[in-house]
């Protein structure tokens, strides 16, 4: 990383564009490395670096010790990835959630016309086996609700709804 970097001193009558352009040569790589592993990211990475080179070219004036201008740029690397994190993890938490797959025109046809089939071959049923199926399969009772709702026995419920789907399933299988 950017400790096996050779030191580089800064002579200190050296104007910003001078140290900037010195220690750029110098530590550019070993820098975008360091904020690479830390931004999981290599064009982020170069950005981050880039800005700090930026801001240290800025603010050369004020640097107190000129010799210190790789610390100084280390931390406003680490420093500038770690704001780049917050800020992703910001916009991870509010980015919306992705909607689930919509089936296609196609699958919705269909489906439809399923549904459409079925229900022509349930007004086919008689009373008795169209009453049986709709309670069991579309209300959800059980057996012994649907003996009670019809008037009927547990038996006769069995008999007609065993009927009625053999019926549906026969005149499904001709119109498919």
């Amino acid at each position: 990383m950017v400790a096996d970097a050779p030191a580089t001193t800064v002579s200190v009558g050296w104007d910003a564009d001078q140290a900037v352009t010195q220690l750029y040569s110098a530590h550019y790589r070993p820098l975008v490395r360091l904020a690479a592993l830390l931004v999981r990211d290599f064009a982020t990475a170069e950005e981050v670096v880039q800005d700090a080179f930026v801001a240290m070219h800025g603010a050369w004036r004020r640097l107190r010790d000129p010799n210190k201008a790789l610390s100084y740029l280390r931390q406003s690397v680490v420093n500038r990835a770690r704001s780049v994190l917050r800020h992703r993890a910001v916009v991870e938490k509010h980015a919306p959630k992705a909607l689930p797959d919509a089936p296609s025109a196609e699958h919705g046809a269909l489906g439809e016309l399923e549904r459409a089939a079925v229900i022509e071959a349930l007004r086919k049923l008689p009373t008795r086996q169209r009453e049986a199926i709709v309670l069991r399969y579309y209300a959800d009772l059980s057996e012994a609700q649907i003996a009670d709702a019809m008037g009927i026995s547990r038996g006769a419920v069995k008999s007609h709804t065993a009927r009625g789907i053999a019926a549906l399933r026969s005149v499904l299988e001709r119109t498919t």
